[in-house]
Protein backbone atom coordinates (compact mmCIF):
# COMPACT_ATOMS: atom_id res chain seq x y z
CA UNK A 1 0.00 0.00 0.00
CA UNK A 2 1.20 3.56 -0.53
CA UNK A 3 1.17 5.92 2.16
CA UNK A 4 1.85 9.11 0.19
CA UNK A 5 -1.37 8.81 -1.24
CA UNK A 6 -3.93 10.75 0.39
CA UNK A 7 -7.77 11.78 0.26
CA UNK A 8 -6.58 15.38 -0.11
CA UNK A 9 -5.09 14.65 -3.62
CA UNK A 10 -8.37 12.55 -4.87
CA UNK A 11 -11.29 15.58 -3.92
CA UNK A 12 -8.76 18.16 -5.08
CA UNK A 13 -8.54 16.00 -8.22
CA UNK A 14 -12.41 15.18 -8.12
CA UNK A 15 -13.46 19.16 -8.43
CA UNK A 16 -10.63 20.59 -10.60
CA UNK A 17 -12.04 17.61 -13.50
CA UNK A 18 -15.34 19.32 -12.43
CA UNK A 19 -14.81 22.28 -14.32
CA UNK A 20 -11.54 21.33 -16.42
CA UNK A 21 -12.89 17.91 -18.24
CA UNK A 22 -16.61 18.28 -18.25
CA UNK A 23 -18.37 20.18 -20.62
CA UNK A 24 -20.91 22.72 -19.91
CA UNK A 25 -23.92 20.90 -20.87
CA UNK A 26 -23.16 17.81 -19.04
CA UNK A 27 -23.46 16.43 -15.56
CA UNK A 28 -21.67 13.17 -13.91
CA UNK A 29 -23.28 10.21 -12.64
CA UNK A 30 -23.24 8.81 -9.54
CA UNK A 31 -19.59 7.08 -8.07
CA UNK A 32 -21.44 4.84 -5.18
CA UNK A 33 -18.70 2.72 -4.35
CA UNK A 34 -15.20 1.37 -5.29
CA UNK A 35 -14.45 2.08 -9.31
CA UNK A 36 -17.73 3.41 -9.85
CA UNK A 37 -21.37 1.96 -10.33
CA UNK A 38 -20.24 -1.52 -12.35
CA UNK A 39 -16.81 -1.42 -9.58
CA UNK A 40 -14.56 -1.78 -13.25
CA UNK A 41 -13.65 1.58 -13.26
CA UNK A 42 -15.26 2.99 -16.43
CA UNK A 43 -17.76 6.06 -16.49
CA UNK A 44 -20.65 5.66 -19.05
CA UNK A 45 -22.13 8.19 -20.54
CA UNK A 46 -19.65 10.87 -20.09
CA UNK A 47 -18.15 13.08 -22.51
CA UNK A 48 -14.99 14.76 -21.74
CA UNK A 49 -12.71 17.33 -23.15
CA UNK A 50 -9.45 16.41 -25.45
CA UNK A 51 -7.29 18.07 -23.81
CA UNK A 52 -6.37 20.17 -20.21
CA UNK A 53 -6.97 23.71 -20.14
CA UNK A 54 -4.77 26.42 -20.63
CA UNK A 55 -2.82 27.34 -17.67
CA UNK A 56 -4.38 26.35 -13.78
CA UNK A 57 -7.50 24.49 -13.79
CA UNK A 58 -10.41 26.36 -11.92
CA UNK A 59 -10.91 25.13 -8.13
CA UNK A 60 -14.39 24.82 -7.84
CA UNK A 61 -14.03 24.09 -4.11
CA UNK A 62 -11.57 21.78 -1.59
CA UNK A 63 -11.28 21.15 1.97
CA UNK A 64 -8.36 19.32 3.89
CA UNK A 65 -9.15 16.10 4.79
CA UNK A 66 -7.13 13.32 7.07
CA UNK A 67 -5.41 10.07 6.80
CA UNK A 68 -6.55 7.18 4.94
CA UNK A 69 -6.82 6.00 1.45
CA UNK A 70 -10.74 5.73 0.45
CA UNK A 71 -11.93 7.34 -2.76
CA UNK A 72 -14.95 9.69 -2.28
CA UNK A 73 -18.59 8.07 -3.28
CA UNK A 74 -21.35 10.23 -4.94
CA UNK A 75 -24.94 9.72 -5.13
CA UNK A 76 -27.46 11.82 -5.74
CA UNK A 77 -25.75 15.31 -5.53
CA UNK A 78 -24.14 13.96 -2.19
CA UNK A 79 -20.53 12.97 -1.80
CA UNK A 80 -19.33 10.51 1.22
CA UNK A 81 -15.66 11.73 2.39
CA UNK A 82 -14.10 8.97 4.97
CA UNK A 83 -11.18 10.04 6.39
CA UNK A 84 -9.42 9.89 10.24
CA UNK A 85 -8.84 12.66 12.48
CA UNK A 86 -6.26 11.68 15.14
CA UNK A 87 -8.19 8.50 16.99
CA UNK A 88 -11.26 9.06 14.60
CA UNK A 89 -12.34 7.70 11.71
CA UNK A 90 -14.92 10.29 10.38
CA UNK A 91 -17.60 10.19 7.83
CA UNK A 92 -18.95 13.08 6.69
CA UNK A 93 -21.73 13.81 3.81
CA UNK A 94 -20.87 17.17 1.29
CA UNK A 95 -22.57 18.64 -0.90
CA UNK A 96 -21.17 17.51 -4.01
CA UNK A 97 -21.41 20.38 -5.93
CA UNK A 98 -20.24 23.38 -3.84
CA UNK A 99 -18.33 21.17 -0.91
CA UNK A 100 -20.68 22.41 1.74
CA UNK A 101 -21.27 20.30 4.73
CA UNK A 102 -24.67 18.10 5.82
CA UNK A 103 -23.46 16.15 8.22
CA UNK A 104 -20.66 14.34 10.15
CA UNK A 105 -20.36 10.87 12.44
CA UNK A 106 -17.53 9.77 14.17
CA UNK A 107 -16.14 6.67 15.34
CA UNK A 108 -13.26 5.47 18.12
CA UNK A 109 -10.32 3.83 16.93
CA UNK A 110 -7.18 2.27 18.38
CA UNK A 111 -5.94 0.96 15.01
CA UNK A 112 -2.21 1.29 13.87
CA UNK A 113 -0.67 -0.25 11.49
CA UNK A 114 2.54 -1.68 11.59
CA UNK A 115 4.01 -1.33 8.20
CA UNK A 116 2.69 2.32 6.98
CA UNK A 117 2.77 5.83 8.61
CA UNK A 118 -0.97 5.87 7.69
CA UNK A 119 -3.48 4.23 9.84
CA UNK A 120 -6.37 4.52 7.60
CA UNK A 121 -9.27 4.04 6.58
CA UNK A 122 -8.89 2.04 3.26
CA UNK A 123 -12.51 1.15 2.45
CA UNK A 124 -14.39 3.14 0.04
CA UNK A 125 -17.66 3.72 1.15
CA UNK A 126 -20.43 2.13 0.02
CA UNK A 127 -23.71 4.20 -0.93
CA UNK A 128 -27.03 2.32 -1.81
CA UNK A 129 -30.21 3.66 -1.40
CA UNK A 130 -31.34 5.61 1.40
CA UNK A 131 -27.91 3.87 3.29
CA UNK A 132 -24.18 4.42 3.58
CA UNK A 133 -21.72 1.39 5.03
CA UNK A 134 -18.84 2.05 5.93
CA UNK A 135 -15.82 -0.48 7.11
CA UNK A 136 -12.65 0.77 9.00
CA UNK A 137 -8.96 -0.25 9.17
CA UNK A 138 -9.94 -1.86 12.50
CA UNK A 139 -12.16 -4.30 11.07
CA UNK A 140 -15.49 -2.07 12.32
CA UNK A 141 -18.70 -2.48 10.01
CA UNK A 142 -21.01 1.25 10.17
CA UNK A 143 -24.29 1.58 8.99
CA UNK A 144 -25.38 5.32 8.26
CA UNK A 145 -29.02 7.06 6.89
CA UNK A 146 -27.69 9.09 3.71
CA UNK A 147 -29.70 11.43 4.90
CA UNK A 148 -28.20 12.81 7.79
CA UNK A 149 -25.60 11.11 8.69
CA UNK A 150 -27.28 8.94 11.52
CA UNK A 151 -25.72 5.97 12.76
CA UNK A 152 -28.29 2.85 12.60
CA UNK A 153 -25.67 -0.23 13.29
CA UNK A 154 -22.43 -0.95 14.24
CA UNK A 155 -20.49 -4.28 13.51
CA UNK A 156 -16.88 -4.94 15.28
CA UNK A 157 -16.51 -7.57 12.33
CA UNK A 158 -12.92 -8.61 12.78
CA UNK A 159 -12.96 -8.59 16.60
CA UNK A 160 -16.67 -10.57 16.20
CA UNK A 161 -15.00 -13.58 13.34
CA UNK A 162 -11.32 -13.56 14.92
CA UNK A 163 -10.06 -11.72 12.34
CA UNK A 164 -6.30 -10.60 12.00
CA UNK A 165 -5.44 -7.35 10.93
CA UNK A 166 -3.18 -7.79 8.46
CA UNK A 167 -0.09 -5.43 7.15
CA UNK A 168 -2.34 -2.70 7.18
CA UNK A 169 -6.32 -3.68 8.21
CA UNK A 170 -8.67 -4.11 6.86
CA UNK A 171 -9.14 -2.48 3.36
CA UNK A 172 -11.18 -5.28 0.90
CA UNK A 173 -14.72 -2.92 0.52
CA UNK A 174 -17.55 -4.81 0.74
CA UNK A 175 -20.29 -4.96 -1.74
CA UNK A 176 -24.69 -4.61 -1.61
CA UNK A 177 -26.16 -8.01 -3.27
CA UNK A 178 -29.80 -7.60 -2.36
CA UNK A 179 -30.15 -7.23 1.20
CA UNK A 180 -26.95 -8.47 2.04
CA UNK A 181 -23.77 -6.73 2.59
CA UNK A 182 -20.85 -9.29 1.71
CA UNK A 183 -17.56 -8.46 4.05
CA UNK A 184 -14.47 -9.90 3.07
CA UNK A 185 -13.21 -10.02 6.83
CA UNK A 186 -11.11 -12.84 7.11
CA UNK A 187 -12.18 -14.51 10.26
CA UNK A 188 -10.79 -17.78 11.21
CA UNK A 189 -13.57 -18.63 13.77
CA UNK A 190 -16.86 -20.58 12.58
CA UNK A 191 -15.84 -20.61 8.96
CA UNK A 192 -16.16 -16.81 8.70
CA UNK A 193 -13.73 -15.66 5.95
CA UNK A 194 -16.15 -14.31 4.09
CA UNK A 195 -19.27 -12.73 5.96
CA UNK A 196 -23.27 -11.85 4.98
CA UNK A 197 -24.65 -9.04 7.18
CA UNK A 198 -28.05 -7.96 6.78
CA UNK A 199 -28.67 -4.60 5.62
CA UNK A 200 -31.41 -3.07 8.18
CA UNK A 201 -29.99 -4.43 11.43
CA UNK A 202 -26.42 -5.67 10.52
CA UNK A 203 -27.13 -9.16 11.47
CA UNK A 204 -24.96 -12.38 10.34
CA UNK A 205 -27.00 -13.86 7.57
CA UNK A 206 -24.16 -16.56 7.06
CA UNK A 207 -20.27 -17.26 6.77
CA UNK A 208 -18.47 -18.94 4.48
CA UNK A 209 -14.58 -20.18 4.22
CA UNK A 210 -11.33 -19.76 6.62
CA UNK A 211 -9.94 -17.46 3.62
CA UNK A 212 -8.10 -14.76 5.42
CA UNK A 213 -8.90 -11.33 3.51
CA UNK A 214 -7.08 -9.22 1.28
CA UNK A 215 -6.96 -5.81 -0.01
CA UNK A 216 -9.23 -6.52 -3.72
CA UNK A 217 -12.74 -5.86 -3.38
CA UNK A 218 -15.71 -8.55 -4.42
CA UNK A 219 -17.63 -7.82 -7.40
CA UNK A 220 -21.00 -9.14 -8.59
CA UNK A 221 -21.30 -11.12 -11.98
CA UNK A 222 -23.87 -13.29 -14.07
CA UNK A 223 -22.35 -16.11 -16.38
CA UNK A 224 -24.03 -19.59 -17.42
CA UNK A 225 -27.77 -18.24 -15.96
CA UNK A 226 -26.49 -17.70 -12.43
CA UNK A 227 -25.68 -14.72 -10.53
CA UNK A 228 -22.12 -15.04 -8.63
CA UNK A 229 -20.20 -12.91 -6.20
CA UNK A 230 -16.32 -12.98 -7.32
CA UNK A 231 -13.94 -12.55 -3.96
CA UNK A 232 -10.03 -12.36 -4.69
CA UNK A 233 -9.04 -13.36 -1.02
CA UNK A 234 -5.24 -13.48 0.52
CA UNK A 235 -4.88 -16.91 -1.29
CA UNK A 236 -7.64 -17.63 -3.29
CA UNK A 237 -9.86 -16.82 -5.84
CA UNK A 238 -13.15 -17.81 -5.47
CA UNK A 239 -16.80 -17.58 -6.58
CA UNK A 240 -20.16 -17.21 -4.04
CA UNK A 241 -23.51 -17.80 -4.21
CA UNK A 242 -24.69 -14.71 -2.47
CA UNK A 243 -27.72 -15.97 -1.08
CA UNK A 244 -26.12 -18.51 0.95
CA UNK A 245 -22.77 -18.33 0.62
CA UNK A 246 -22.25 -21.18 -1.21
CA UNK A 247 -18.74 -21.88 -2.87
CA UNK A 248 -19.15 -22.82 -6.50
CA UNK A 249 -15.52 -22.89 -7.13
CA UNK A 250 -12.05 -21.78 -6.30
CA UNK A 251 -8.69 -21.49 -7.58
CA UNK A 252 -5.49 -20.67 -6.07
CA UNK A 253 -4.44 -16.71 -6.62
CA UNK A 254 -1.52 -15.49 -4.43
CA UNK A 255 1.51 -16.34 -2.38
CA UNK A 256 2.70 -16.66 1.27
CA UNK A 257 5.24 -14.13 2.62
CA UNK A 258 5.05 -10.45 2.31
CA UNK A 259 2.42 -10.07 -0.66
CA UNK A 260 -0.50 -8.65 -1.54
CA UNK A 261 -3.63 -9.09 -3.46
CA UNK A 262 -4.69 -5.89 -4.14
CA UNK A 263 -6.51 -5.34 -7.56
CA UNK A 264 -10.03 -6.23 -7.99
CA UNK A 265 -11.28 -9.33 -10.25
CA UNK A 266 -12.33 -8.64 -13.92
CA UNK A 267 -14.65 -10.11 -16.15
CA UNK A 268 -14.15 -9.71 -19.41
CA UNK A 269 -16.62 -10.98 -22.24
CA UNK A 270 -16.99 -14.59 -19.97
CA UNK A 271 -13.61 -14.67 -19.38
CA UNK A 272 -11.77 -13.65 -15.32
CA UNK A 273 -8.52 -11.84 -15.14
CA UNK A 274 -6.48 -11.13 -11.87
CA UNK A 275 -3.36 -9.45 -11.71
CA UNK A 276 -1.05 -8.98 -8.64
CA UNK A 277 2.30 -7.61 -7.64
CA UNK A 278 5.35 -9.67 -5.58
CA UNK A 279 5.93 -12.16 -8.05
CA UNK A 280 1.81 -13.18 -8.65
CA UNK A 281 1.88 -11.77 -11.54
CA UNK A 282 -1.74 -12.18 -14.21
CA UNK A 283 -4.18 -15.20 -14.50
CA UNK A 284 -6.49 -14.91 -17.22
CA UNK A 285 -8.88 -17.58 -17.29
CA UNK A 286 -12.08 -19.00 -19.14
CA UNK A 287 -15.38 -19.02 -17.52
CA UNK A 288 -16.77 -23.15 -17.47
CA UNK A 289 -19.79 -24.22 -15.22
CA UNK A 290 -16.87 -26.52 -13.71
CA UNK A 291 -15.21 -23.14 -12.97
CA UNK A 292 -12.42 -20.91 -14.57
CA UNK A 293 -10.06 -22.50 -17.37
CA UNK A 294 -6.57 -20.92 -17.41
CA UNK A 295 -5.95 -20.16 -20.79
CA UNK A 296 -2.41 -18.56 -19.43
CA UNK A 297 -0.65 -17.01 -15.95
CA UNK A 298 2.56 -15.13 -15.87
CA UNK A 299 4.50 -12.73 -14.19
CA UNK A 300 5.34 -10.56 -17.52
CA UNK A 301 2.13 -9.10 -18.50
CA UNK A 302 0.68 -7.32 -15.86
CA UNK A 303 1.94 -7.15 -12.63
CA UNK A 304 -0.50 -5.03 -10.53
CA UNK A 305 0.53 -3.96 -7.05
CA UNK A 306 -3.00 -2.06 -6.32
CA UNK A 307 -4.30 -0.47 -9.60
CA UNK A 308 -7.37 -2.79 -11.44
CA UNK A 309 -6.88 -2.56 -15.15
CA UNK A 310 -9.55 -0.41 -17.47
CA UNK A 311 -10.92 -2.45 -20.48
CA UNK A 312 -11.83 -0.99 -23.43
CA UNK A 313 -12.51 -2.71 -26.71
CA UNK A 314 -10.93 -5.48 -25.93
CA UNK A 315 -7.67 -4.11 -24.24
CA UNK A 316 -6.78 -3.65 -20.92
CA UNK A 317 -5.19 -0.40 -19.72
CA UNK A 318 -3.25 -0.28 -16.19
CA UNK A 319 0.02 -0.26 -14.30
CA UNK A 320 2.72 -2.65 -13.96
CA UNK A 321 5.03 -3.16 -10.89
CA UNK A 322 5.06 -1.83 -7.95
CA UNK A 323 6.29 1.66 -6.60
CA UNK A 324 8.56 0.66 -3.50
CA UNK A 325 11.15 -1.58 -6.10
CA UNK A 326 12.18 -0.70 -9.42
CA UNK A 327 9.41 1.83 -12.10
CA UNK A 328 6.01 0.87 -12.59
CA UNK A 329 4.91 1.37 -15.72
CA UNK A 330 1.35 2.31 -17.85
CA UNK A 331 0.79 -0.59 -20.05
CA UNK A 332 -2.34 -1.53 -22.75
CA UNK A 333 -1.74 -5.44 -23.14
CA UNK A 334 -4.22 -7.54 -25.16
CA UNK A 335 -5.41 -10.59 -22.58
CA UNK A 336 -6.39 -12.79 -24.73
CA UNK A 337 -3.33 -13.02 -26.37
CA UNK A 338 -1.47 -12.68 -22.93
CA UNK A 339 1.04 -10.29 -24.55
CA UNK A 340 1.95 -6.95 -24.02
CA UNK A 341 1.27 -3.72 -26.50
CA UNK A 342 2.69 -0.81 -25.26
CA UNK A 343 4.43 0.65 -22.33
CA UNK A 344 4.86 4.13 -21.30
CA UNK A 345 7.45 5.03 -18.83
CA UNK A 346 7.81 7.58 -16.61
CA UNK A 347 4.54 7.99 -14.94
CA UNK A 348 5.21 5.92 -12.10
CA UNK A 349 2.51 4.39 -9.40
CA UNK A 350 -1.26 5.49 -9.37
CA UNK A 351 -4.94 4.57 -10.53
CA UNK A 352 -6.93 5.60 -13.63
CA UNK A 353 -10.26 5.32 -14.68
CA UNK A 354 -12.05 5.24 -18.12
CA UNK A 355 -14.30 7.79 -19.02
CA UNK A 356 -15.37 8.63 -23.11
CA UNK A 357 -12.72 6.79 -24.43
CA UNK A 358 -10.21 8.54 -22.20
CA UNK A 359 -7.98 7.53 -19.09
CA UNK A 360 -7.72 9.43 -16.08
CA UNK A 361 -4.60 8.80 -14.36
CA UNK A 362 -3.48 10.13 -10.86
CA UNK A 363 0.56 9.23 -9.85
CA UNK A 364 1.02 8.83 -6.08
CA UNK A 365 3.48 11.84 -6.80
CA UNK A 366 0.29 13.93 -7.24
CA UNK A 367 0.69 14.05 -11.05
CA UNK A 368 -2.76 14.09 -13.06
CA UNK A 369 -2.74 12.79 -16.94
CA UNK A 370 -5.11 12.63 -19.27
CA UNK A 371 -4.75 10.57 -22.21
CA UNK A 372 -6.49 8.60 -25.23
CA UNK A 373 -7.27 5.04 -24.53
CA UNK A 374 -5.40 3.71 -28.13
CA UNK A 375 -4.05 0.10 -28.35
CA UNK A 376 -1.52 2.57 -30.77
CA UNK A 377 0.12 4.61 -28.33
Amino acid sequence: MNPTLRTTSWLSVLLALVLSLLSAAAYGGDWPQILGPNRNGIATDEKLADRWPVGRAKVIWHRETGSGYPGVAVAGGKLVLFHRVDDEEIAEGLDAAMGKPQWKAAFPTTFRSDYSSDHGPRCVPVIHEDRVFLYGAGGNLHCLAMADGRKLWSRAAQKDFGAPSGYFGAGSSPIVVDDKLLVNVGGDRQEAGIVAFSLDKGETLWKATRNAASYSSPIEIMHGGMRQVIFVTRLQTLSLDPANGKVHWSMRFGAPGPTVNAANPLLIDGHLFLSASYGIGAVYAKLTPEGPKVLWKNDDVMSSQFTTCVAKDGYLYGIDGREDIGEAQLRCIDPKEGKVIWTKDGLGKGSLILADGKLIIQTTAGGLHLAEASPTE
